[in-house]
């Protein structure tokens, strides 16, 4: 009968597949967790109970987030909804506008910023720029491409979308003009887009068939002639044909990339000039254009500005080089062949240099890194040992404050991905609430999420100062029995923190709680619960007689740090650590002070099932909680 001493001195393996069980030859089994939810890893190792969330606002209805971040000191929260923008600073509400996005559109919308102004693409609809002006002064308007006084030339991109066969003939140079096609062309939608005969341009007024339209000479010197001509082409962007897809700022170009129509096509504006796409004669400083042609479908969903550019489409990952990027410079290279989702918009964000996406399937988080070795980037999977966590990713956002990269699940949890590079620390932890989890953005050092409960939305941000979710904390310095503000979890159970201590749960009613005695300062909010169970011991640290064999655990000795509440099951059921003063009902007598030391308890009991954990943590006591090692002792025969 051998006694073993099993250290775990970090966590850093995070929640591991259970499909990983006995793989004790893995670094991650040795610092990795069976379950570890609504907990915090340290760079450190140690891990703590995560930050409750405190309530905002209710939310106008299924809703997409938006940071907008002119300076540390103007920092706003967009919360897009049904046609509606709703703008937030410092978690209080300026103002609401109208917006042309629709609930059901909400998904597909990509945004990027520069300075005051926000540009918002959606495939169905005309792009628009958000401008602020003040926190309370926003105005929403669709993009206007440079227009040339002198020429009445419109510098947007253009394209033949018919048969190269097909003419198009104009009835004169100037004034209004009929334009007869050689076959189908024109749709009522037509009407405001603008096409060229022979690089003049003309504006749709009027279609009255397939083949006929009435349309403006907007060139001043007016068309070349009136010959039938297969030299025409028609807005790259419009109705007809659909709206970018997705849009980003490079090298001091504005970058738009694919259409409904055009899906695997990029544009890139002239430097420094950011709504003209005069292709000019392809001189250095002039507008970019080309089509990523390969052996697979490319339609590109997403862009992101880093080292180089970078383009995610739905099969594959490129590179856009050249420094500067010119039209004699550029280069594009694939780089990895991954794919992105295609039915909704999961922001690539940036770690430490390295560009995080969600995978096509939904199954992997990859890291996209340049790898000065290949000259080339490599697309490492992130959940490689944590597959069981991840189900169809809807938000992603980097909270670099906290080192906390945050990933909202399709199953309302959310994932959380502690990240440190320089350790090798890449380590999982799941965090769910009363509802479903949304959205996540991250606004200056305030992560927040849209939640769901009960068919309702709202807007939370997590807290650092709070326990429970879904709270609010107040203080009266006069102290009070009667409590108010809770309309948004009436009816429900809350758990009481008055003066520091746990108090009895109750049930909003009317929006208020009225306690047992007065308190001068209260948090009341909705409970959640934290969840920490080891991985079975493994075969290599036993000596194989924990597999097929009996095990015993001997004893526990937890390093505890600033902890105020600690519940354990050592396979009878979870109990009280005895290191504080609880009450017979289990809430404690008077406001704790936090502990930090170690504990050590003692278990009985054999167990022949080797794929059992040892032990059990799950409470949703709203104190602080936080565990830096643990040392397991145990007994194993064969």
């Amino acid at each position: 009968m051998a006694r073993t001493r099993i250290a775990k001195n970090s966590f850093s393996g995070g929640e591991i597949s259970p499909y990983l069980i006995g793989r004790g030859d893995l670094k991650a089994y040795e610092n990795g967790m069976a379950s570890m939810r609504n907990l915090i890893i340290y760079s450190t190792g140690g891990l703590r109970r995560r930050a409750g969330l405190r309530h905002v606002d209710t939310a106008l209805g299924p809703s997409r987030l938006v940071a907008f971040e002119f300076n540390i000191e103007q920092a706003y929260l967009l919360v897009f909804s049904d046609l509606k923008m709703q703008v937030y600073r410092d978690g209080v509400k300026e103002i609401e506008i109208d917006t042309p996005w629709s609930e059901s559109q909400l998904p597909l919308l990509v945004w990027t910023q520069s300075a005051d102004t926000l540009l918002v693409v959606h495939p169905d609809i005309e792009p628009q720029k958000i401008t602020r002006t003040s926190h309370t002064d926003w105005t929403i308007v669709p993009w206007s491409f440079y227009e040339d006084d002198e020429t009445g030339r419109r510098y947007a991109p253009f394209y033949k979308f018919s048969v190269d066969d097909v003419t198009l003939q104009a009835s004169a140079t100037t004034g209004t003009v009929t334009l007869t096609a050689s076959a189908d062309v024109f749709v009522d939608d037509h009407i405001n887009t603008r096409m060229r005969l022979a690089k003049k341009e003309v504006e749709i007024t009027a279609v009255t068939s397939p083949t006929q339209a009435t349309a403006m000479v907007k060139e001043k010197d007016g068309l070349v002639d009136i010959e039938a001509t297969k030299d025409w082409e028609e807005q790259s962007f419009s109705k007809v044909h659909g709206w970018p897809v997705s849009v980003v700022f490079h090298q001091d170009r504005l970058v738009i990339g694919g259409t409904r129509d055009l899906p695997n096509r990029l544009w890139m504006s002239k430097s420094s000039d950011l709504f003209n796409f005069d292709l000019g004669e392809g001189l250095d400083d002039e507008a970019i254009e080309f089509a990523i042609l390969s052996d697979q479908v490319n339609a590109i969903r997403s862009l992101f500005s880093s080292r180089h550019l970078q383009i995610f489409t739905s099969g594959a990952e490129w590179m856009v080089s050249g420094d500067p990027l010119t039209p004699e410079t550029i280069q594009l290279k694939r780089q990895t062949r991954v794919g992105t989702p295609i039915d909704r918009y999961v922001p690539p964000r940036n770690v430490d240099g390295a560009t995080l996406f969600v995978s096509r399937d939904g199954q992997d988080l990859r890291e996209f890194m340049f790898a000065d070795m290949e000259q080339a980037y490599q697309s490492n999977d992130l959940a490689m040992l944590s597959k069981h966590i991840m189900n169809e990713p809807q938000d992603q956002d980097y909270d670099s404050y906290r080192r906390q990269f945050y990933m909202v699940m399709g199953d309302g949890t959310m994932g959380a991905l502690s990240v440190y590079r320089a350790e090798k620390i890449s380590a999982w932890s799941v965090f769910e609430t009363q509802g479903s989890f949304k959205n996540i953005c991250v606004v200056a050092q305030d992560a927040y999420v849209l939640v769901e409960r009960n068919g309702q939305d709202y807007i939370e941000v997590f807290d650092d100062r709070l326990s429970t979710d879904g709270a609010l904390y107040g203080e009266d310095e006069d102290g009070s029995l009667i409590w108010s503000g809770l309309d948004h979890i009436e009816g429900q159970n809350v758990k009481v923190i008055a003066d520091g201590a746990v108090a009895q749960d109750q049930q909003v009613t009317n929006g208020q709680l009225i306690l047992n005695r007065e308190a001068n300062a209260l948090e009341a909010g909705l409970a959640y619960t934290h969840v920490l169970e080891p991985l079975p011991p493994s075969p290599q640290t036993t000596g194989n007689a924990a597999q097929g064999g009996r095990i015993r655990l001997v004893s526990l000795t937890f390093r505890l740090k600033e902890t105020m509440a600690f519940k354990l099951d050592v396979g009878r059921g979870p109990k009280d650590v005895p290191f504080k003063r609880f009450g017979a009902s289990g809430v404690l007598d008077s406001a704790p002070q936090s502990f930090t030391g170690d504990i050590t308890v003692r278990a009985l009991g054999w167990r022949r099932n080797g794929t059992e954990s040892l032990w059990r943590i799950e409470q949703d006591t709203p104190l602080p909680f936080s565990v830096m090692s643990v040392l397991v002792e145990l007994t194993a025969n064969a």
